[in-house]
């Protein structure tokens, strides 16, 4: 999961206190004060690190956290917008999804390859920000000389006059570069990376694609000659250069099924597997260098935060190493009744006020009784604890068949004026719970 444009807050993210970070963290994700502060002190810790003198600050390394809890109860969300709050380069990997060296699927180096990517398409962003008006500036330039040839005299009022937005239907002739990608084969054990760059040095042509002239109106002509324009304004290699340095000082992997990779002592089979994972992990947690198509990446200042169920395994499990790199731990606790009715309302993007919003757009006022949304808070809890209990992505299940028929009347309701009371989400929900095998299939 990639986070490109962090969210703005009114307080500069420097001058955030580990108190205002969990209170900008309460907007989003109810309950888990725990697991909120321990996040807080290591985002600030991050800020004092920066202002340290460049010999100590290398020595101290980031204090990564190990997060246990059952699933749906908030672990990702507050890694997430912990990421927004930093204005940090983030990225969600499973563990579950990279195998030991030799066996074919992803190399655990990939997840820093990959967060580079982000940090690289976040910086290009920013810098797009500082260029867009000029480079709007020079494309209309262009597009003016191509509907109007220098050679001809131009008055300023006739310029102006033949500015595009007049001339949308007009067809004009450009050259559009077209992409191109040759096929090939990955050889198992290598990686993509690897591949992309030695075809590149190899064939350098091969990539660059070939021009032809097209002819496109003239809305279609102005965006792709102002994204010509953004191309050349930006200088790549010095995106490339901070977006590296971005993510070394300040990246957050969020390693999530950390639980599933953790080996039971003693056992044998596919477990040895897990517990080469877990090796090839360590260093990357430790502390390593990791050639990527943008340069050498150091990870010793990444932030780690580690998450899991731990139902079948637990935290000791893990190999004493990798254990020792996880030194805060918190344990998230499982939502209730109480927490899902603060879930349904309080949060900025709570599930009532998307429901609110989307049919909205079809003209209907959809409003929801306080009896109602207890009631939907206690269907979720009793199907949580009959079948798996999926915590708060419970109450999504439960929303969507609560208005599935609103959902789909909606366009053609007379009666545009929608109230959710108790009596109806009984109506709608309460034989399906009740009954657990189709619980277990619908909710």
């Amino acid at each position: 999961m990639a986070i490109l444009l962090p969210e703005t807050t009114q307080t500069s993210n420097d001058a955030l206190t580990p108190r205002q970070i969990v209170a900008e963290l309460d907007k989003y994700v109810i309950g888990q004060h725990a697991a909120k502060r321990a996040v807080a002190i290591a985002l600030r810790n991050r800020m004092r690190r920066q202002k340290l003198t460049p010999e100590l600050a290398e020595e101290i390394a980031p204090k990564n956290i190990l997060m246990i809890g059952p699933t749906g109860v908030g672990k990702t969300e507050i890694a997430r917008r912990l990421a927004r709050l930093a204005q940090s380069p983030f990225l969600k990997v499973e563990a579950s999804k990279f195998t030991e060296v030799g066996y074919v699927g992803r190399d655990v180096e990939s997840m820093v390859r990959d967060l580079v990517e982000l940090g690289v398409d976040m910086v290009r962003e920013e810098r797009l920000e500082e260029i867009r008006a000029k480079a709007a500036q020079n494309a209309e330039d262009r597009l003016l000389d191509i509907l109007l040839p220098p050679p001809r005299s131009i008055a300023p009022d006739e310029d102006s006059a033949a500015a595009p937005g007049r001339l949308d239907a007009r067809l004009v002739e450009i050259d559009v570069r077209e992409k191109s990608f040759p096929s090939f084969e990955i050889i198992a054990g290598s990686s993509v990376e690897e591949v992309d760059i030695n075809l590149k040095d190899m064939l350098p042509g091969l990539f660059q694609g070939k021009s032809k002239k097209r002819k496109v109106k003239v809305p279609e002509a102005l965006q792709y000659l102002t994204q010509e324009e953004e191309q050349k304004l930006i200088d790549m290699d010095s995106v490339a250069r901070a977006a590296v340095e971005r993510v070394e000082q300040a990246g957050i992997i969020f390693v999530d099924e950390i639980d599933k990779i953790a080996g039971r002592e003693g056992s044998h089979g596919p477990d040895v597997s897990r517990e080469g994972v877990q090796r090839d992990i360590l260093p990357i947690v430790e502390g390593t260098t990791v050639n990527t198509k943008y340069g050498m990446v150091r990870t010793d200042h990444i932030l780690f935060i580690a998450a899991g169920a731990f139902h079948v395994s637990k935290p000791s499990d893990l190999i004493p190493e990798l254990q020792g790199r996880f030194p805060i731990r918190v344990e998230l606790e499982p939502l209730g009744r109480d927490e899902f009715v603060r879930i349904l309302t309080e949060p900025r993007s709570a599930l009532v006020k998307q429901y609110m919003a989307l049919m909205d757009t079809e003209g209907i006022t959809l409003t929801f009784t306080d009896g109602a949304i207890h009631r939907i808070a206690d269907f979720a809890q009793q199907v949580n604890e009959r079948t798996e209990n999926i915590g708060a992505r419970r109450l999504a299940t439960v929303m969507e068949k609560l208005l599935d028929e609103i959902s789909f009347e909606g366009p053609d309701l007379e009666n545009k004026i929608v109230t959710i009371d108790e009596a109806y989400v009984t109506t709608m929900l309460a034989d399906i719970v009740k009954n657990e095998d189709l619980s277990r299939y619908i909710l």
